[in-house]
């Protein structure tokens, strides 16, 4: 039942990522964000309410976290595609990168807090701290300034959505520097990501007690936070490289992890392997943002959703592994393996490695 949450969740990135494409570029970025956090306020205190109450059914989880998952679709398509809208290419590079120190920043703290208020006053407590969260994260979307974006090209011309929805799915075929990216995407979803769910058990492995086993686990958040800021101090003129470097790095660091001996060891090894994905998120978005037409970045957008939705396939894959082999052979087994299969696309795809910074390259008007 707990995959099944997760998969719930992950299921509208997978299945409708390129459908929420389409609406970025049909519709105001801003507005669409704003609706998205606007629609999850009231489910979330929805649900909150009913867990005081005591009332809290499962059939009504599953809805919210679809609706969750929706949400997420729209976020990432249209959120990202925005920034690049108010900052332009020349700033792009440092901006998505502080941007991916944001998100990770939220990861970390969302979770402590979340956890402290869970534990102290109760589970629909938390819920409702949620809700209140965002709230004032679309209040401060007010404060945004307005860019002057317009629909796409093509629907200023009278396209159907079924035409610019083909035409999103074919960048996939067509552009090969995207599909070089994507690739590499999907297998840091499958085989680097999908780690998580074996912190519980690699804790328990080197003696953890529960608070230092959330210790490992919020190494994740502050690892993806200084891999982000070094990007965005560094300024790498090889931003692809950076990229596939982050995630072959994290792999190969997922290695010790698993076979650690100790917490500490457990925490650095974990830290130093998030900060690789840091790498890997600080860089992503703008490397699919300047690769494409102006009018087909939030059809872009949608793809990467659509790979990121790999996640939750490496993830069943790896509970499969832990069964047989337990989890730290898992984690071994998917970053090894992880790593061949990177190492394989890099040299048959190798359009990412050459890819600079977004104010160095003409992105495709």
């Amino acid at each position: 039942m707990v995959q099944l949450t997760g998969t719930t969740m992950w299921a509208p990135l997978l299945l409708g990522g390129a459908i929420g494409g389409v609406v970025s570029d049909r519709f105001d970025r801003l507005r669409t964000v704003q609706f998205q956090l606007a629609l999850l306020v009231p489910v979330v205190a929805v649900v909150g309410v009913l867990e005081l109450k005591g009332s809290l059914q499962l059939w009504i989880i599953y809805p919210s976290l679809l609706v969750a998952g929706v949400g997420w679709v729209g976020d990432m398509t249209s959120r990202r595609a925005l920034v690049f809208e108010l900052v332009g290419a020349q700033r792009l590079d440092n901006a998505m990168a502080y941007e991916s120190f944001a998100l990770a920043t939220g990861v970390a703290v969302g979770n402590l807090i979340g956890g402290s208020v869970a534990q102290s006053f109760g589970v629909g407590e938390g819920f409702l701290v949620v809700a209140g969260i965002l709230i004032v994260g679309l209040l401060a979307l007010n404060g945004v300034p307005r860019t002057g974006g317009t629909p796409s090209e093509q629907h200023r011309s009278g396209s159907s959505t079924v035409e610019e929805l083909r035409a999103g799915l074919s960048l996939f075929r067509t552009n090969k520097g995207l599909r070089s990216i994507l690739g590499v995407t999907v297998i840091a979803n499958f085989f680097l990501f999908a780690y998580f769910p074996a912190v519980q058990r690699i804790g328990d492995r080197v003696g953890a007690s529960p608070s230092q086993i959330g210790l490992i686990a919020a190494m994740t958040g502050f690892g993806m936070m200084v891999g982000s800021v070094i990007i965005g101090v560094w300024e790498p003129k090889r931003r692809g490289l950076a990229y596939v470097g982050g995630v072959a790095f994290g792999m190969a660091m997922l290695i010790p992890f698993a076979a650690s001996g100790s917490v500490s060891a457990a925490a650095l090894a974990l830290f130093l392997a998030t900060m690789g994905s840091g790498f890997f998120a600080a860089t992503q978005s703008t490397l699919v943002l300047t690769t494409v037409d102006i009018n087909m970045r939030g059809r872009a957008m949608g793809l990467l959703s659509m790979a990121i939705g790999a996640l939750p396939v490496g993830t069943f894959l790896l509970g499969e592994i832990a069964e047989r082999v337990g989890a730290s052979g898992a984690v071994v087994f998917m970053a090894s393996t992880g790593l061949v299969a990177l190492a394989l696309w890099v040299l048959t795809h190798r359009e990412v490695l050459v890819m600079g910074r977004s104010g160095d390259v003409s992105a495709p008007q």
